[in-house]
């Protein structure tokens, strides 16, 4: 029985471990040609080797499936123009993006230095941007050829970015540009063949391990909730011929729970028909906040909910 992608041609950045090597592994099971994208950095971005990429893509080879590695670092402009170009060349066609590579230096926001604040953005936002540009132009290309083009790219945010999370003021940030991104570039790139989509995993990686707190004498179970391999299902999903009518969305996924994360959308409003006089608005403003739904908490849900 072929898997949900037999055929297609997928990148994985940020492949090598975590989430991201349970997407290259699950993308294979299933039957896609996978690039396996990492830099083999550390948690903070520094050092690199390509190490943990081979040995993701022996593992595929040694079940059968077919991969390579890169190690291009998609935040650099030209280096993701060779991820693309790699799987082009290698495979003969790109059909799913899915932008997993990411870095933490986590600081509260008074104490953060500007190069904390310069890398995760570029490395996560830029690392974002940079791939889904170059891949979004071979897509463009071919569509404007007359080539049928049936692709889909799948991006990483964060419930930090989409809800908030103290301490991560440069994460959260490049998070939530990595979600509005992905409403943008759906709206651009649909009339190409194209769908985008964003998914904002919670699991238990070398990222979360020093904010993630297990529950103490809790026993072992088959199913593991905090696992990073339970995103991969509904990201392998999102990359296949099945979600072609899903795009510009982004979903909560945690263990065995998915849930659509619902944006920004305007609440209670008043019009005065002409231009406000600020003294006017200490009347106004704090009766609109009192009608208007109150922000979420850090896992998108309000005390209300029973949390």
């Amino acid at each position: 029985m072929s898997g949900i992608v037999e055929g297609r041609v997928v990148i994985v950045t940020g492949a090598a471990r975590g989430i991201g090597r349970g997407h290259a592994l699950e993308f294979a099971k299933q039957g896609a040609k996978v690039v396996v994208n990492d830099l083999g950095a550390e948690v903070d971005g520094s050092g690199s080797s390509t190490g943990p990429a081979g040995e993701v893509v022996d593992r595929i080879r040694a079940d059968g499936g077919e991969a390579i590695a890169n190690g291009d670092d998609v935040s650099d402009f030209e280096g993701a123009k060779r991820l693309i170009d790699s799987a082009v060349e290698t495979f003969g066609d790109l059909h799913v993006l899915v932008n997993n590579a990411g870095i933490l230096r986590d600081r509260m926001l008074v104490n953060m230095t500007a190069e904390e604040w310069d890398d995760v953005i570029r490395v996560h936002l830029r690392g974002t941007f940079a791939p889904l540009r170059h891949a979004g132009a071979y897509w463009r290309a071919r569509s404007k050829a007359g080539e049928p083009v049936d692709a889909a790219i799948i991006n990483t945010t964060s419930s930090s970015g989409i809800y908030g999370n103290a301490g991560q003021g440069n994460y959260g940030a490049a998070k939530a540009g990595i979600a509005g991104l992905t409403v943008i570039a759906a709206r651009e790139l649909g009339r190409y063949g194209v769908t985008v989509n964003a998914v904002a995993p919670a699991a238990l990686t070398r990222m979360t391990e020093g904010l993630v707190r297990w529950q103490p004498g809790s026993e072992p179970q088959d199913f593991d909730p905090h696992a990073a391999d339970n995103i991969a299902p509904l990201v392998v999903w999102l990359g296949s011929g099945q979600a072609r009518d899903i795009t510009g969305r982004v979903f909560n996924v945690r263990g065995g729970v998915i849930s659509v994360a619902e944006g920004w959308r305007a609440g209670p409003g008043a019009d005065k028909g002409a231009r406000w006089d600020p003294a006017e608005l200490g009347e106004i403003i704090p009766g609109l906040v009192e009608k208007a739904a109150p922000n979420v908490l850090p896992d998108g849900r309000t005390p209300e909910d029973g949390n």
